[in-house]
């Protein structure tokens, strides 16, 4: 016996022979027939794009190759990515050559490598160029799934309520008015409300609804606005029960993403198609891991593929060793750290032992190796903390690949992303939103 698993040195060297043999080698990124790889997956109404971390250069040129070709050749029209939705908005004002708003350039808080760096940028660029001279409809949209917006969310609505119906604004600031004094500091709002302090919930439901039930006569204002209501209800919810501990603060964030995803593709249309980029932890299903198993958290991937069926796919991404963009503690700087050799037991070491530099993996292709696959094994998950120094308990996790994706991505070698500084600011128009 080779460990504790009961895994034997023979049966190690056969599951990597295995997986040497199915892995497809890919292509520089920047070769076409890199995104044409995943042709296979362009019938999907969503299609999720993971990441292992989220200062890894390699997965987003890999992701923007791909989606530039979804776009391309497929019909895709929706990215929609894990963001808060008034920084994709600014983004996405800018893409599709409509009246950009005013005010702080978009991704200016922690972790601001994340959305402004260069792979980001070209992205931007390149789908602005897409969109232009293009009918309305037919334009690539840019959206954010995420929920800690809650303060910019509220001067949107006030905005776009100020400028159709005043009288709604003033109702509007009233009812926002519960949450003037944690504005700055949202997490306080959620310790005050576990210790006793009256909530904002009924004022912020209820400003929600009041969107809902408007007319939509101005189409995309309208929608802007009413995500916006609705990520202030969900936000407000969120922060107060983040002190609570447990899963639900995790299940309430995935859900709401997974919902603005839904609304997306409903005001889309039936024929709308979706991209998600998100981190492995959101786009893996989560009944395949042991965020399901022990802590009982759902996933967006997760409620993709109960609601969607084989209509969502699922590919990770996963890398052996290099750098990464990522701080040591929440709002701490950025640095480029070393990424440590994963570990003998981890899937991340079975893809290296194949010797391949970059491979694809169709998680179900292959029955025998899937089932040799799909015994637990650790996987690793850097988000924008990274600490080398306690890698195994603060990055790894259990998981059953083969059912958490259905497709993987392997990059043998990563290097860090490479960040927009702060001396980026809004330029003129050509260049913004990053000023490069």
């Amino acid at each position: 016996m080779d460990d504790s698993t009961g895994r034997t040195v023979a049966s190690e060297r056969e599951l990597i022979r295995d997986l040497r043999e199915a892995a497809e080698p890919l292509p520089q990124v920047d070769d076409p027939a890199f995104a044409r790889m995943f042709d296979r997956w362009a019938d999907a109404r969503v299609l999720l794009l993971g990441e292992a971390s989220h200062g890894t250069a390699e997965f987003y040129r890999a992701r923007a190759a791909i989606t530039r070709h979804m776009i391309e050749h497929h019909g895709l029209r929706i990215v929609a990515v894990e963001a808060d939705w008034p920084d994709a908005a600014a983004i996405d004002a800018h893409i599709r050559h409509r009246h950009t708003p005013s005010g702080e350039a978009p991704f200016q808080r922690f972790p601001t490598w994340m959305w402004r760096n260069t792979e980001i940028a070209a992205l931007v660029g390149w789908m602005r160029d897409w969109n232009a001279g293009r009918a309305p409809e037919d334009r690539v949209a840019f959206r954010g799934l995420d929920l800690y917006s809650l303060t910019a969310s509220i001067r949107a609505v006030l905005a776009y309520l100020e400028e159709v119906d005043p009288e709604a604004a003033a109702i509007a600031r009233d009812r926002y008015g519960c949450l003037a004094p944690w504005a700055d500091r949202p997490a306080a709002y959620g310790r005050a409300a576990l210790h006793g302090h009256s909530t904002c919930e009924e004022a912020v439901v209820e400003q929600c609804r009041a969107l809902l039930d408007r007319d939509r006569p101005d189409g995309d204002a309208l929608l802007d606005a009413t995500q916006n209501a609705r990520l202030v209800a969900a936000a407000e919810r969120y922060y107060r029960t983040m002190y609570r501990g447990g899963a639900a603060a995790w299940n309430l964030r995935d859900t709401h993403m997974f919902n603005t995803l839904c609304q997306l593709l409903e005001a889309g249309g039936p024929e709308a198609k979706a991209i998600v980029w998100a981190h492995n932890s959101h786009i893996g299903d989560a009944r395949a891991t042991d965020m399901g198993w022990r802590r009982d958290e759902v996933n967006i991937g997760q409620l993709c593929r109960e609601r969607f069926g084989s209509g969502a796919q699922l590919i990770g991404f996963g890398t052996h060793g290099g750098t990464v963009a990522a701080a040591s503690d929440w709002d701490a700087p950025m640095e480029v750290k070393r990424i440590t050799p994963s570990r003998a037991d981890s899937y991340e070491r079975l893809c290296h032992e194949t010797g391949h530099p970059r491979f694809l993996l169709e998680t179900g292709s292959d029955a025998g190796l899937a089932e040799k696959l799909s015994e637990p094994r650790l996987e690793r998950f850097i988000g924008v903390i990274y600490r080398p120094a306690t890698e195994f308990q603060s990055h790894y996790a259990e998981a059953v690949l083969p059912e958490q994706f259905d497709g993987w991505v392997w990059f043998d070698e990563t290097r860090a992303l490479t960040p927009l500084g702060p001396e980026a600011r809004h330029g003129p128009d050509d260049t913004w939103p990053f000023g490069l």
